[in-house]
């Protein structure tokens, strides 16, 4: 199912809100596993059994990670995690139980805490902290909000794009990445409750600002690379159409050269008929005639059609050539079947037959043959030259216009063979199952 291009935007700027999220989240995430993957690995029992208890005063890493440097000169090592879960600060003196290096070289690790600063460590106080499963997922939400938000408001400038406009998208993106800061959600220090950062009492938290602030920075580049993609695809399709319509154009223009040409003709043969009172012949003459516009109206501006269709048009369009020209003028017709239903451009036959008639000479003495078969996958239409006393002269529009209407439509040559003698043109047919 194919999505409308509205709701392709909606889905592409949710699917690059996430991956945006993810990124602002990944240490959170990280920490998070290294945390939860250290508190399920238990001692074991050899390792319980060596459980020892130390003092000690917290000293805290810039990182955030601390040590415990103990009264025997040892360094406890303290997790990132149980720092601020515990909301422990530097200085503190704590009594805790201290579990082995698990390698050679390595520092013991913090457990439980015993004693802090001489009372003792309650841990029912943080009962009521939301778990670090339902932070992670209320930042990753915020942060995919956040995106959303910034994302959906870039990603509409693209149409009537200008530079004002997008630094006006900017500017709105500012104000609602203000608004959206005083709302994050942020766990208080003291009621371990989840509120708004700007009921927490430190509205201006340090790593979250840090955060929302590369949000809104990826946000608006990807939103400039987004609007000039878009851009450039208009671009493309606007320059597509225009072609389609340049190669509309000019194929009607040329299919309307053709018309004025043929009209003039028919007229001059059916007004014959009627001045020597060949009122039958002119009956059928304005049949055939009458068939021979009808399929030029309703094919004319066809761009292919089968060959079989085009051969019922010139048994009509011959049968006016055979009134004018009788007994003098044949048409040799021999059509393999099968490429019957093989496709060329309409009206590719009607201008060969008019220049073969109109360029030749044609006496009862010397009557004119014209042939029409294929050769292989090939069409080919042949005369004899047979030069007339006084030539009509020649523009070779005809001939020019069918070169073109060839290449336009198929995007394939025919072929023009004049050895003096005969003049041949082969044209390549088009299989319907290709």
């Amino acid at each position: 199912m194919k999505l409308q291009p509205k709701y392709a935007d909606v889905v592409l700027n949710l699917l690059v809100a996430v991956a945006i999220s993810l990124v602002v989240n990944f240490s959170y995430v990280l920490l998070l596993l290294v945390d939860l993957n250290s508190e399920s690995s238990q001692p074991s029992s050899p390792q319980r059994a060596r459980i020892r208890t130390e003092k000690g005063v917290l000293c805290v890493h810039p990182d955030g990670y601390g040590y415990l440097v103990c009264e025997t000169g040892d360094s406890v090592y303290v997790p990132n995690q149980r720092i601020n879960r515990l909301r422990l600060k530097a200085g503190d003196r704590i009594e805790a139980e201290v579990t082995p290096p698990r390698r050679s070289g390595g520092h013991p690790m913090m457990q439980k805490i015993r004693c802090r600063n001489g009372q003792a460590f309650d841990y029912s106080l943080l009962f009521n902290r939301p778990s670090r499963g339902t932070e992670l997922a209320l930042q990753l939400l915020y942060y995919l909000v956040v995106s959303f938000v910034m994302l959906s408001i870039l990603t509409s400038v693209r149409r009537n794009y200008s530079m004002k406009r997008y630094l006006r998208r900017c500017l709105w993106c500012c104000v609602a990445a203000v608004g959206l800061y005083c709302v994050a959600p942020v766990t208080g220090w003291h009621s371990g409750r989840i509120l708004p950062n700007f009921m927490s009492g430190h509205p201006f938290d340090s790593m979250l600002l840090l955060k929302s602030s590369f949000a809104v920075a990826v946000s608006v580049l990807y939103g400039r690379i987004y609007v000039l993609i878009s851009q450039r695809q208009a671009v493309v399709v606007e320059n597509e159409r225009l072609k389609n319509e340049n190669l509309t154009t000019r194929y009607n223009l040329l299919v309307g050269q053709i018309n004025p040409h043929f009209f003039f003709n028919s007229l001059n043969s059916l007004a014959m008929l009627v001045r020597e009172g060949q009122d039958a012949k002119a009956l059928t003459y304005i049949d055939q005639l009458s068939y021979t516009f009808r399929y030029i109206i309703q094919n004319g501006q066809s761009t292919l059609i089968t060959l079989d269709e085009e051969l019922k048009f010139v048994d009509a369009y011959s049968y006016l050539f055979k009134i004018r020209y009788a007994d003098k003028l044949f048409f040799d017709i021999e059509i393999d079947p099968k490429y019957r239903s093989w496709r060329l451009p309409a009206l590719s036959l009607q201008p060969l037959i008019g220049n073969a008639v109109k360029h030749n000479a044609i006496t009862r003495s010397k009557p004119f043959h014209i042939t029409i078969r294929t050769d292989d996958e090939w069409l080919e239409v042949a005369n004899p030259k047979i030069p007339k006393l006084e030539p009509e002269p020649s523009t070779g529009i005809g001939l020019e216009n069918l070169r073109n209407r060839w290449q336009l439509i198929t995007g394939r040559r025919i072929v023009v063979i004049d050895d003096g003698e005969t003049f041949r043109v082969r044209m390549p047919l088009q299989n319907p199952e290709a």
